[in-house]
């Protein structure tokens, strides 16, 4: 099944914006195209820090530049030098070893330095700086190369090789393995591990850069809080406190700087409310050939003497079994010989030869009717979504034709990219809804959930209609009152369903049926 959610991930409302703005994110700007008051622009900087109530779907972070990243490893690596006193480079490795856990490394290397370092691939040393040199005699035990000047390279551990063997190592490590924090020596069995500084004397400009990079993602990577922004491109990192333990009880939804909106604990698009193992078995639901099996469970009917399955290609009721030549009622499934001469019609109930047949194939179309009322509304609202990337993509244009229609300057017709924005946002969140109520046990609670739903689908398809309106209405000063009285409406009702959803999830007060938590 297609989805658009990498497409809507990418677009933030500015609600959503705002309702982000406990998170640390300093260089991130926020807009509120008004949940709180009808102004479809208040435009101010998270800088400027707004107080808000914390909503109880609101999630802590903080987004990270690659420069930010780059100043993170810096500054342990120079508390670590400070105390240790041992080279940068060797600092950086160790550091590495420790996926960045100052306080173990510190501990351990006090404890025992020459198992710390020789673990680390720092073993004893037998040579001096590493640097290029041109060894009288010299002979590379790779290629064989003797010739006169030729030159050559050494890491502290004193095996040496001419730099074009090296640099042709290399190349192979840090552009084919995607290999840089645990580059070692090319010596069979030497675990001498390449420093930065010693790489940038060989490889040329464009591999340094790339070296660099992988071995930015490596820190990243063995950060438990860190996670990369899966937005194409992108190349910001994202801080978030929310353990996996507590996937179960929270929805971490998180807004990189270049609007991805993405669940910090699976990776996968913007989910509220649903939790990340929720998402994970629907979407297998969805995917694999489980509803095919409910299908033939509710279109075909297996023989009840031999459990082969049959499916019905004529009008009369009166079966017979190709395989083992059992004759018996499809309406009833009970013995044929039971009917007399009812070919077409059975009137038969009370026999007990069919009731447990009947009992299966009934249960089987109440799943399959229950599975598709809430799959065929959460694709409804990814069609309806995809409809609508179409209409946002066009927004700017309208904007502009409605501005020549009506006189008004561009700060008054932002009204229509607000409404866009939360068309999209809700149509998000609605999606999701109906993933969450398919595992949701019936109680008083479940009601209310229902409701909240339908009023946001409700003021949603009433938003979408007033939308897509053509310019010369739009131009209508009353109707732009509506439109964004409604984008307001939508983005409280929203927040209402949102804010119930996850109170009770974090208390535990949800009962999931078909799922394990």
């Amino acid at each position: 099944m297609d989805s658009d959610d990498d497409f809507m991930s990418g677009v933030s409302s500015e609600e959503d914006d705002v309702l982000q703005d406990g998170s640390d994110n300093e260089d991130g700007s926020a807009d509120d195209f008004g949940f709180d008051e009808p102004e479809p622009d208040l435009g101010y900087s998270q800088k400027e820090t707004v107080q808000k109530k914390k909503r109880s779907f609101d999630t802590k972070f903080t987004v990270y530049h690659p420069e930010d990243i780059q100043g993170q490893q810096d500054d342990l690596i120079d508390e670590v030098n400070m105390i240790l006193d041992l080279r940068k480079e060797d600092v950086a490795i160790l550091l590495r070893h420790f996926r960045w856990n100052k306080e173990r490394l510190i501990e351990d290397y006090m404890d025992r330095p020459k198992k710390v370092l020789e673990d680390a691939g720092l073993g004893p040393s037998t040579s001096g700086p590493p640097k290029l040199e041109a060894i009288p005699g010299f002979t590379c035990d790779i290629c064989c190369e003797d010739e006169a000047g030729l030159l050559s390279f050494a890491m502290k551990c004193g095996h040496r090789y001419c730099i074009d063997c090296y640099r042709h190592y290399l190349s192979q490590k840090i552009k084919e393995e995607g290999e840089a924090a645990r580059i070692q020596c090319p010596q069979d069995g030497c675990k001498r591990i390449m420093d930065a500084k010693s790489l940038d004397l060989l490889v040329t400009a464009g591999l340094q850069a790339r070296y660099h990079e992988l071995l930015t993602r490596t820190y990243v990577e063995d950060k438990d809080q860190l996670k990369w922004c899966p937005a194409p491109d992108c190349v910001n990192a994202i801080e978030c406190g929310i353990k996996k333990k507590d996937l179960d009880k929270v929805v971490p939804t998180v807004v990189c700087d270049c609007k991805h909106r993405f669940c910090f604990g699976c990776i996968l698009a913007d989910h509220q409310p649903a939790p990340c193992e929720l998402v994970k078995k629907w979407l297998k639901k969805c995917a694999d050939d489980s509803e095919t099996a409910n299908w033939i469970s509710a279109n075909t009917k297996e023989c009840p003497k031999c459990n082969s399955t049959i499916e019905k290609n004529g009008g009369c009721n009166h079966m017979t079994c190709r395989k083992c030549k059992h004759e018996f009622c499809w309406m009833c499934m009970g013995l044929w010989s039971e009917h007399g001469t009812s070919w077409y019609n059975c009137n038969r109930f009370e026999e007990k030869s069919g009731s447990e047949a009947r009992d299966a194939q009934a249960k089987s179309r109440v799943s399959l009717e229950r599975y598709l009322h809430y799959y065929n509304r959460y694709a409804n609202h990814e069609q309806s979504a995809k409809l609508d990337k179409d209409i946002y993509q066009k927004t700017e244009k309208k904007m502009i034709q409605l501005q020549s229609a009506s006189g008004m300057s561009w700060i008054e017709v932002q009204y229509l990219n607000s409404a866009s924005q939360a068309l999209q946002t809700c149509r998000q969140t609605l999606k999701w809804t109906y993933a969450f109520a398919f595992y949701l046990a019936r109680n008083n609670l479940t009601e209310m959930f229902e409701d909240n739903q339908k009023d946001l689908e409700m003021a949603v398809e009433a938003l979408s209609e007033m939308f897509e309106k053509p310019v010369t209405e739009l131009a209508d000063s009353k109707l732009k009152v509506e439109i964004m009285d409604k984008t307001s409406y939508c983005n409280k009702r929203r927040v209402i369903l949102l804010a119930d959803t996850a109170e009770n999830l974090a208390n535990g007060v949800w009962t999931f049926g078909s799922i394990n938590f």
